[in-house]
């Protein structure tokens, strides 16, 4: 029996965010796959979204790109009877929303979304397909996850929820410690992950504001 039709692809690809005690570091690399094949090596798979917010997916991105665009309206609705950008915890809340609201036909899309909360502090949410999440100090989604998640956790070592009084989920790194635990990260997965490669698009959100880094990884 052939290959049966199906609405979906995975376009592969890896996401990671680490959340700091006033700062919040996004990266996701730039290459998009289908199958054994590499449709393009300089795909961006972050957005932004309000000016200390940042949304990175994996996944299907013709599904990425339409909850992007459906994320960016509702926003600009929120904008117009608010006269405010929504914080990045809103936006995690109406990402959660809109995700659940397609579960019985959903987005194929791996999000991580960071940014600075109300406070100034690092906030990092993750997500399922239908919208079930939760605020940690750091996550990684897509092809690469199960090689990058091992080395966050020997790393950063996030609190216990269970444990009480509970801790704010920041990892104790400053800024720079932070983008070169991305660097490695990503350098580590590519050797293993073919989905994984070309570039590492790194984006820092401060309280100055959002700026860019990229680093070539593999291109084989």
């Amino acid at each position: 029996m052939g290959s049966r039709w199906s609405p979906y692809d995975n376009n592969g690809g890896t996401c990671v965010a680490i959340a700091g005690a006033n700062y919040c570091v996004v990266a996701a690399d730039t290459r998009m796959s289908t199958g054994y094949s590499i449709l393009t090596r300089e795909y961006s798979k972050t957005c932004k979204l309000a000016d200390k917010c940042v949304l990175a997916s994996s996944g299907f991105q013709a599904d990425v790109r339409a909850l992007q665009k459906n994320l960016s309206a509702k926003h600009l609705f929120y904008q117009h009877q608010h006269n405010k950008q929504m914080s990045c915890p809103a936006m995690g809340q109406l990402l959660s929303n809109t995700l659940y609201y397609k579960r019985f036909f959903p987005y194929y899309a791996f999000n991580v979304l960071g940014g600075l909360d109300n406070e100034g502090k690092g906030c990092v949410f993750t997500y399922d397909a239908v919208g079930s999440y939760e605020r940690v100090g750091y996550s990684t989604q897509g092809s690469g996850s199960s090689l990058i998640m091992p080395v966050l956790d020997n790393q950063l070592k996030s609190p216990s929820p269970l444990l009480l009084p509970a801790k704010d989920a920041i990892t104790p790194l400053s800024e720079s410690e932070a983008v070169d635990l991305v660097k490695d990260v990503f350098a580590s997965a590519t050797e293993r992950d073919i989905y994984t490669g070309d570039k590492v698009e790194i984006v820092i959100i401060n309280d100055v504001g959002i700026r860019r880094e990229y680093i070539d990884l593999r291109k084989d």
